[in-house]
């Protein structure tokens, strides 16, 4: 036990899982998936000019997660896959570090461990992992100020102390440079622990100044990126705000957390029993009405969604109906993967754990283990519910502007599942019980085939726009997805077409028209490079029907029957 301690096996162990499950999935296409596209080619042009050059598709800052890119351009030369790799080194080192912030944080070995895996083998983390978008990135640094943060409330000594503030100030300084949200770490939780340090003097004012140092080095991170042309700037009020949209969004947000983390959350289910009988049955009928609204065939199916959340209401991005990334917008439907009886029983499942969450109050009838730990319930409040709320009220701006996705949520899962595997072992049993491994297996291998899926049917488009190509088809009379779509807009003219660009003025020129009838595409207006005379579509009969080429089969694990891709045509035949 001495050398599982002191060689943190247990965090090894949720590396490991990762990497594995990662290299099982096949991750690897000469493609954009969702928004890396771009950041990829940002990062190809650090490498060789040593300059970042966004090119219209960045509200992020990117910073040190571009130089990793680079990196690793540098080493293995340029490809998708290359700069993803990177994402997922930072994955692995995310996910040991979370199985010991968790332990600092007085949970329990075994269960940190089981926690971790719980989120880290989640489809939304893992599909995330192989990607060079920044969710990662930003995840590592909050999780790394966090750490940095328990580290300094526990030290006796003012020198060690004030050593962790340092080391959590300056990380995330740094690495929020990936993704602005981060710097709540700097502007939030380090002030919430200096709060719970106010009697220490020396520690405040060693203290203060880092954290005022912190602001400073932000807000010149700020004005860098404001003059830095072709990025897309946030604005804080948004200029529109559909209170409705929001009010409608925010409760699914907050379920979402729990869904997110469902072989954990799942397991207050039993705790139900502790309700009144009246309480029960108020609630089973409320939730019998609820799926009754959002499976019969009506108007007001579209506003009771189940789980997993659908694309339509932005939430369900990575994790939904399709098992996949929601927003390729090829044409046709693609094949649903979890079916309405599955949708049922998973959104059963999460009221259940919400209602058994909120029913389990009596004490472990083995004791508490919250006076054994090092970390107080006051102290976990006061370090994090500020952030989550300011997270949280971040979200807001961004969901009137461009919509939630259930991505935004993986610094609130953290928070989440802390507090919930704390609740647990000391209200409910201290420790997980032998179910809960299964539970995470389950979803480790339903997420290690919905990645192969991804990555499979990426892998499809690109093998269709070779055979395209190889026929004489110019790559701008193509529409295969807005993914792809905007890698060639760059390739052709330096920038995607953005409306939001402020810099340089005029930037943005409004596209000419397409030929007339031409069937609309849904990237038209950040791609004008594109006049389609072709499209990628899940069904052959899209648009004006099929074109004279192969269609492109896909893997669709654990299927027999593959899945495919047509070529259809977008202009209506000559008569």
């Amino acid at each position: 036990m001495q050398l599982v301690r002191r060689l943190r096996l247990p965090a090894v162990v949720c590396s490991l899982a990762v990497l594995v499950c990662e290299l099982l999935s096949r991750p690897y296409a000469a493609m954009g998936i969702a928004d890396d596209g771009p950041y990829s080619l940002v990062a190809r042009s650090l490498a060789t000019t040593g300059h970042i050059r966004y090119n219209g598709w960045s509200a992020a800052m990117l910073g040190w997660h571009l130089y990793l890119g680079a990196a690793f351009i540098k080493l293995f030369g340029f490809s998708f896959t290359t700069v993803r790799m990177s994402t997922l080194l930072v994955s692995v080192l995310t996910a040991f570090l979370l199985q010991r912030t968790l332990v600092r944080a007085g949970v329990t070995e075994r269960n940190a461990t089981i926690g971790t895996l719980a989120l880290v083998l989640s489809p939304l983390y893992l599909m995330l992992s192989v990607t060079y978008m920044t969710d990662i990135s930003g995840l590592f640094a909050v999780v790394l100020c966090l750490y940095g943060c328990l580290r300094a409330l526990q030290p006796p000594t003012d020198r060690a102390t004030i050593a962790w503030l340092c080391f959590a100030v300056f990380t995330n300084a740094v690495l929020g440079t990936s993704r602005q949200i981060a710097w709540l770490g700097v502007l939030v939780m380090v002030p919430s622990a200096l709060y719970l340090l106010r009697f220490r003097r020396r520690v405040l004012l060693v203290g203060d100044l880092l954290t005022a140092a912190g602001a400073l080095c932000i807000l010149a991170c700020l004005i860098w990126l404001s003059r830095q042309p072709y990025t897309l700037p946030e604005h804080l009020p948004p200029k529109t705000f559909p209170v409705g949209d929001l009010l409608m969004v925010l409760p699914y947000t907050l379920a979402d957390l729990p869904y997110l983390l469902l072989p954990i959350t799942v397991l207050f289910f039993p705790e139900i029993r502790c309700l009144r009988s009246r309480t029960l049955a108020a609630a089973a009928l409320f939730l019998a009405g609820y799926i009754f609204l959002a499976t019969y065939p009506s108007h007001l199916r579209g506003d009771f969604q189940l789980f997993p959340l659908p694309s339509s209401l932005s939430l369900g991005e990575w994790n939904n109906v399709i098992g996949m990334f929601a927003y390729a917008l090829l044409k046709g439907q693609p094949p649903i993967v979890i079916g309405k009886f599955a949708q049922v029983l998973l959104t059963v499942a999460t009221f259940g754990a919400m209602l058994g969450l909120a029913a389990s109050s009596r004490p472990s009838s083995r004791g508490s283990l919250a006076a054994k730990t090092a970390i107080s319930w006051r102290q976990l409040g006061v370090l994090l519910l500020p952030f989550f709320l300011a997270y949280l009220l971040l979200l807001i701006p961004r969901a009137a502007t461009y919509g939630l996705r259930d991505r935004y949520l993986l610094e609130l899962l953290v928070v989440v599942l802390l507090f919930v595997l704390r609740y647990y072992q000391d209200r409910v049993h201290p420790q997980l019980p032998a179910v809960t491994v299964p539970l995470v297996a389950v979803v480790a291998v339903y997420s290690l085939v919905m990645t192969h899926n991804m990555f499979s049917l990426y892998r499809a488009r690109v093998a269709i726009a070779n055979e395209l190509v190889a026929a004489g088809v110019p790559d701008t009379e193509v529409d295969n997805g807005w993914e792809y779509n905007f890698v060639v807009q760059i390739r052709h003219a330096g920038y995607i077409n953005e409306s939001h660009i402020e810099l340089p003025a005029h930037a943005y020129v409004p596209p000419p028209p397409l030929p007339a009838g031409t069937c609309p595409f849904n990237s038209s207006g950040q791609t004008p490079s594109i006049r389609p005379l072709y499209g990628i579509s899940f069904d052959p009969n899209a648009c004006y029907g099929p074109a004279p080429f192969a269609p492109v089969h896909y893997s669709r694990w654990p299927y027999r029957t593959p899945g495919a891709l047509y070529v259809v045509r977008y202009l209506p035949p000559r008569t």
